[in-house]
């Protein structure tokens, strides 16, 4: 399946959850505005590639067979029902938001007080960033840059009717929806920017009236190439990142509103016509739905939910180094609080016993207390390593920032393996303990970002295990030193052996399978897009392994395709959480979930780039109640999930789970939220106790 159409099938799941009654109106909004985001997304990067490779006469078709000319019309189709969906949701979101008392409206339908506060709020707040350029010969078409607002005027001057072309950049990082005082208890009424800009046109450039308007925006290439063997890879990023401003113009968006006469001006004023130039009602409140999404209407957003905190945490007053000495700690976010690592790191910075921290940064919030501590542990006379990567695409300059930072504070920053992107979720803490020194270690699925630890569904793995604290020191040297680790037992690492680790294990399912034994594989992952891996599952599938995988976003693969792929089945989950944890299971000879079973979790997906060109670590789940839960809490569940699953077909489209009787229904999500608190791991689960609790959860 064409990874691109599998990626807009996907975005069309997304946008799904925004016609779902079952979720609140504000929450409903908050989906439509990330498939609108998104999208955004996939044009500056996907989409601006294929083109790239189109204008360059590059010929290389993917591995469904498509050249880039073909998977852009594709693409074209794909987008316009897309777009065409999220315009009718946006219509049917607004009338309900109306009946909530929240409206868009026009600055003339304001009553006087608010038109006489708005023409103040618009004199001193946006006035002074308003530029008018009139586009007379003498003035160059001005530069706009990506996901950039802009508005066209045509205008005509009092005096002697003359008519002109006046072109009014909207500022950035200004909101693009005004919300008004209050005209009546309750009712909250918001005005667009460009809206306001019209009617107060006579502030602006007097002696002039409108005659016609619209607004446009843009989407340019935002891909960074680099030469990553750069001298200065830090110079050469803030280079690019300068560049990506400047990136050609993908995708031209005009609101429908907009005259012939002023579109046609816009587009004969820039260098080269984009390959996709659309018409979109409502332009700027579909770019910019956060602000109504952030009112203050807790009745029409989800009700507030409180991560747990391990009751191995809590009976050692907090000492996360004591709890994890006693058993490993196993977390799964956001229903376990992310809060446990960041204390994990935080007295790890404080601890006098502590002599050295490592630590990889792919993506962090911008208050984050993790660059803190580590701040914290440098000033304080520690060894820290920070292992920052600074090709995370769209948290680049963020990191650079961090990485400044980090230097300042005497922390040893490395920018990663020349040529691989540092994707590694992994923290490495070593202790001084009654006269030895004892290793602690952080093994996680995604990034060490509080705030999306909030949002994601991630897994945490806290251990203190001698083996695996080795093993994860070795990566690290790795990724500093450039030494290949040897002798790997609990982890495998990408690009080394990580793809052959994952091909043995499927290859191994199916001499189960010939042996007369059982053949069975989960997995879960956000992506799973490499052909080799996809290829082995179909052989796996045609030799009788039984395969069932919950894939989030794009998936490559054709599932119940008859003589190919009829023991596969593919699922994706989108809820109010985002799926983001990485799981392999294999049966090693018996039906899942077994206790003789295989089972990985990690950073990577099964993609090209992650298996090839990134450095990612998979660790193996030996501690047998770690894996139990692995098992039974978190795979066997999002396969029973009804509520808000959706079917992969052979076609490559996906449709809804058919609605269950009442009583029958199940959501893993809210099932999650209102599970049991975990205990930490033990060293002898009870087996029978761990299936007496699935069944009955």
């Amino acid at each position: 399946m064409n990874r691109e159409l599998s990626w807009l099938e996907f975005n069309r799941r997304v946008l799904d959850e925004s016609c779902a009654h079952s979720n609140p109106l504000l929450e409903r909004l908050r989906f439509l505005s990330i498939s609108v985001n998104n999208l955004d997304e996939f044009f500056m990067v996907r989409v601006a590639g294929l083109v790239a490779q189109q204008r360059q006469g590059i010929e290389a078709k993917s591995a469904d067979g498509l050249t880039a000319a073909e998977q852009l019309t594709a693409i074209g189709d794909s987008v316009d029902r897309l777009q065409q969906k999220q315009q009718k949701c946006f219509g049917t979101l607004i009338e309900k938001l109306a009946d909530q008392q929240i409206r868009i409206v026009k600055p003339e339908t304001a009553s006087p007080d608010q038109q006489e506060w708005l023409r103040g709020h618009f004199t001193d707040t946006i006035f002074p960033l308003l530029t008018p350029l009139s586009m007379d010969l003498a003035v160059p078409f001005p530069f706009i840059p990506n996901l950039g607002h802009a508005l066209i005027f045509e205008l005509k001057r009092a005096t002697d009717d003359k008519k002109t072309e006046v072109f009014v950049r909207l500022p950035e990082g200004v909101g693009r929806l005004i919300e008004l005082p209050e005209s009546e208890p309750g009712l909250t009424e918001l005005v667009t920017i460009d809206e306001v800009t019209r009617h107060f046109m006579d502030l602006l450039l007097p002696g002039y009236k409108v005659e016609g308007y619209g607004n446009f925006r843009v989407i340019r290439d935002s891909d960074l190439e680099v030469e990553e063997e750069a001298e200065d890879l830090v110079l050469t990023f803030e280079t690019a990142l300068k560049r990506r401003r400047r990136g050609s113009v993908v995708r031209l968006e005009f609101d429908s509103r907009i005259a012939d006469s002023l579109r046609e001006f816009v587009l004969s004023k820039l260098e080269t016509r984009p390959p996709f130039v659309v018409s979109i009602n409502d332009l700027i409140p579909l770019t910019n739905l956060q602000a109504i999404v952030g009112l203050e209407r807790s009745q029409l957003k989800y009700e507030p939910f409180s991560p747990r905190i391990p009751e191995s945490i809590r009976k050692n007053d907090g000492d996360c180094f004591q709890a994890i000495a006693q058993h490993d700690i196993f977390l799964h976010h956001p229903y376990e609080s992310f809060d446990v690592v960041v204390q994990f790191l935080m007295q790890a910075a404080q601890d006098p016993n502590v002599v050295a921290i490592k630590q990889t940064l792919y993506r962090t919030s911008n208050d984050s207390p993790i660059i803190a501590a580590l701040i914290e542990a440098a000033e304080s006379g520690k060894s820290v390593t920070a292992l920052v990567e600074l090709k995370a695409r769209f948290d680049e300059e963020a990191n650079l920032r961090w990485a400044r930072d980090l230097e300042r504070a005497g922390v040893q920053v490395v920018f990663g393996y020349v040529g691989w992107k540092t994707h590694s979720k992994l923290s490495l803490v070593v202790r001084r303990e009654e006269g030895k020194y004892v290793s602690y270690v952080h093994i996680g699925t995604g990034n060490y970002h509080p705030i999306t630890a909030r949002l994601y569904t991630d897994l945490s793995l806290l251990t203190a295990k001698p083996k695996i604290a080795h093993e994860v020191a070795q990566v690290f040297n790795f990724i500093t030193g450039f030494a290949e680790p040897q002798n790997l037992d609990c982890l495998a690492i990408s690009p080394i052996a990580l793809r052959s680790t994952i091909l043995n294990l499927i290859n191994s399912e199916m001499e189960q399978v010939s042996s007369g034994n059982a053949g069975h594989i989960w997995a879960k992952m956000n992506s799973l897009v490499d052909p080799e891996i996809i290829d082995a599952f179909y052989r796996a599938s045609q030799a009788g392994v039984k395969i069932e995988l919950v894939i989030r976003g794009i998936c490559c693969l054709r599932p119940n395709v008859h003589g190919m792929s009829e023991n596969i089945t593919v699922k994706s989950i989108i809820g109010r959480f985002l799926e983001h944890s990485r799981i392999l299971c294999f049966g090693n000879g018996a039906e899942l979930p077994s206790n003789q079973c295989i089972v990985y979790m990690g950073s990577s997906d099964l993609m090209p780039r992650n298996l090839d060109r990134r450095i990612e670590t998979m660790v193996r789940i030996d501690e047998p109640s770690v894996r139990d839960r692995v098992l039974r809490e978190i795979m066997q569940e999002n396969f029973r999930d009804t509520d808000k699953s959706w079917e992969i077909l052979p076609n490559g489209t996906s449709r809804r789970f058919p609605a269950p009787p009442e009583n029958e229904s199940f959501n893993v999500q809210d099932q999650m939220m209102l599970g049991h608190e975990p205990e930490a791991a033990n060293d002898e689960p009870d087996a029978k106790l761990a299936e007496e609790e699935a069944e009955t959860s």
